[in-house]
Parts: C-alpha cells; sequence; structure tokens
C-alpha cells in the first residue's frame, strides 16, 4: 500500500501579482496563464486543504504608477481595487471550469458580482471545501494587495502566506544581475528588514511579524511547485520568527 504525503497546511493564503494573470506580457488577461494557476490550485485543493486566495491588479491597473501620470493618489487606488476584482472574476471563472466551487468576495460593495467580505462567511465557505478570492485589497487608498493578504490571512486564521512570484525564493541581491547572488531558504523578518530584501511592502510585513504569520516566497511558475509548498518539501524561501 502506497502512502500519500500528508499536507503539513490546513488553511493557505495564497497571494498572486496582478502581473502573473498577464502571462508573459504582464498585461491584460492571458486565459492561459489563468488556466495554469486554476490548475495548481486545484491541486493543492484535492488535497484538502483550504485555500484563499488574493489577486494584485497590477496587470491592468496600478495606482502608485498611475498617481505619477497624474492621476490623483486615492483615486488611482480605487481603480486599482476595481481592477483586482476583474482579475478575481476571471481566476473564479477558470477554477470552476476544472469543478472547483469558488466564491469572490469585496472590500467595495458591489453586490451583482460578489459578496462583501464578511469573514465568518468567508470561513464558513472554507470549511465547505470552497475556494475563496478577495478582491478590492482592504477597501482603502494607500494600502497595496500585500497588506490585504496580510490582513486577510490573519483575519481567516491562516496557517500560512505564500507568495507566488517568478523567482524561486529571496536573494541577498537582484540574481539577474548577480550571478553570484545568494538564495535564502530561511530568513527572519528582522534579517530581511535589516536587508532590505522588500518580501512585502512594510505595512504587510510588519503585520505578517506582529502576528507571527510565516510568508513562504516560491516560484509558481514552476509546474506543481504550489503543490510540493503544501506539502511541506523544502520550495522557495521561509521568512518566519
Amino acid at each position: 500500500m502506497i502512502k500519500t504525503k500528508r499536507p503539513k497546511f490546513s488553511r493557505i493564503l495564497l497571494k498572486l501579482s496582478g502581473e502573473a494573470l498577464g502571462g508573459e506580457g504582464a498585461s491584460g488577461i492571458n486565459p492561459n496563464a489563468v488556466q495554469s494557476m486554476a490548475e495548481q490550485i486545484c491541486e493543492v485543493r484535492d488535497l484538502g486543504v483550504q485555500v484563499v486566495v488574493v489577486v494584485g491588479g497590477g496587470n491592468i491597473f496600478r495606482g502608485l504608477s498611475g498617481s505619477k501620470r497624474g492621476v490623483e493618489r486615492a483615486t488611482g487606488d480605487y481603480m486599482g481595487m476595481l481592477a483586482t476584482v476583474i482579475n478575481s472574476l476571471a481566476l473564479q471563472d477558470a477554477l470552476e471550469k476544472l469543478g472547483a466551487p469558488t466564491r469572490v468576495q469585496s472590500a467595495i460593495a458591489m453586490s451583482q458580482v460578489a459578496e462583501p467580505f464578511i469573514r465568518r462567511r468567508a470561513v464558513r465557505h472554507l470549511e465547505k471545501n470552497r475556494i475563496v478570492i478577495f478582491g478590492g485589497g482592504t477597501g482603502n487608498p494607500y494600502f497595496s494587495t500585500d497588506t490585504a493578504a496580510a490582513l486577510r490571512a490573519n483575519e481567516i486564521g491562516a496557517e500560512v502566506i505564500l507568495k507566488a512570484t517568478k523567482v524561486d525564493g529571496i536573494y541577498d541581491s537582484d540574481p539577474k544581475k548577480n550571478p553570484e547572488a545568494k538564495r535564502y531558504t530561511r530568513i527572519s523578518y528582522l534579517d530581511a528588514l535589516q536587508q532590505r530584501l522588500e518580501v512585502m511592502d512594510s505595512t504587510a510585513f510588519s503585520l505578517c511579524m506582529d502576528n507571527q504569520m510565516p510568508i513562504i516566497v516560491f516560484d509558481f511558475f514552476r509546474p506543481h511547485n504550489l503543490r510540493r509548498v503544501v506539502l511541506g518539501e523544502q520550495v522557495g524561501t521561509l521568512v518566519t520568527g
């Protein structure tokens, strides 16, 4: 009898960048990229893991870059929040086509397309093995989707934040510019802050540090990597106390 590995985590929060949904071009919505993401998420759900997803909106509009082009900052941030809801709906569509019941909850009220964020309802969805996608950031300008991920992870009792990137962890310098760059397998919150490694923005990172929420930074674009992380294999970089 073959023993199957049991997941290390029972409830995870996956943080996806908006650019990831854009595929190689990193803009707009690439159906193949979204399909690939959905397949990896379903792999983990099929292990019995409760999955929460927070999606960015940078492939459509980013408030900070918009403000540099003359858009008022708060307005630009609200535009970015709306972009995250568009991405959430695209991911929901792909997941449900694979047979995974999915709910989108938005921090900004838009009852025709998404539920409002209600913590107890989100937890109930997870208990019923539904995937929950949080759109609309925190609902407030001047906060990133990284901060939304840190906030929601703590609110719904996730055991870990899995930050999906295009690199295989955290390095002491840019591996594209420095071939001698060293990759960390594990690093403390304080070391990451002191070395300015930019795991997340400072608000999100402080929230994780204050609440001892571990973060795993990993390459989401390597097939089955999300499953490997959830099964406890040594993938990416663990940031912890």
